[in-house]
């Protein structure tokens, strides 16, 4: 899933990035308040992970102006302010979560699937969708209860195709949802991926309508 980080410290910063990036989320990070403003304003993100004490614009204003805009996604402040007060106020302007630094990176992650689980209207941590199961914290997936490999890549389209069982998803719904800032994409990316996954779920396990999407069919 891809994520929005906003944080101003580049050596935090970076760790974040790459931690999460390791643990299979699509991050893009901004480095102050109005670079985080207008990415939310015109983007597609599962999830951001918000600081507060940010330059040109503080992190509770780009949280208020995100939720004035009738924006849902999912934010989880992360901040070195651990007052009462501060925290009140972070969560009555909209924030879903709120983490004082430092972070165990394991916690953070798990936090992150758990926001994203509630904002999809599921509570199981595991997905199953007919024979095939697949654990987005492990990012184990079995088929009739044998384990199948799969690709980084491979294994986020499966997640949300499985998450929107019965949805038609299309291929720039996926490549927004899949490819960050400085990512390469090539034009029949998520194609391959999707000729890949039906070799190892089965061909009829994913649907395409032409010129709408995908649907995960098992």
């Amino acid at each position: 899933m891809r994520l929005l980080l906003v944080e101003d410290d580049p050596v935090l910063g970076d760790g974040l990035k790459t931690g999460l990036s390791q643990a299979g989320f699509t991050v893009d990070w901004a480095q102050d308040g109005a670079a985080a403003d207008a990415a939310l304003d015109c983007e597609q993100f599962a999830l951001a992970i918000l600081d507060l004490g940010l330059p040109r614009l503080e992190g509770l204003e780009v949280l208020r102006r995100l939720r004035r805009r009738g924006q849902t996604l999912p934010v989880l402040i992360l901040t070195a302010r651990d007052s009462t007060g501060e925290k009140v106020a972070g969560l009555d302007a909209g924030a879903d979560d709120y983490l004082i630094k430092p972070i165990d990176l394991d916690e953070l992650a798990a936090r992150i699937r758990a926001l994203l689980r509630r904002a999809g209207g599921r509570a199981a941590p595991v997905l199953e969708v007919g024979p095939l199961r697949l654990d987005p914290a492990s990012h184990q997936v079995e088929l009739e209860g044998q384990p199948v490999n799969l690709s980084t890549r491979e294994f986020s389209i499966l997640q949300l195709l499985v998450e929107n069982a019965g949805r038609v998803i299309s291929r720039s719904q996926l490549e927004a949802a899949l490819y960050g800032w400085g990512d390469s994409l090539e034009s029949n990316a998520v194609e391959v991926h999707i000729h890949h996954l039906r070799k190892k779920l089965g061909s009829d396990s994913i649907r395409t309508l032409r010129g709408v999407g995908y649907t995960f069919t098992r």
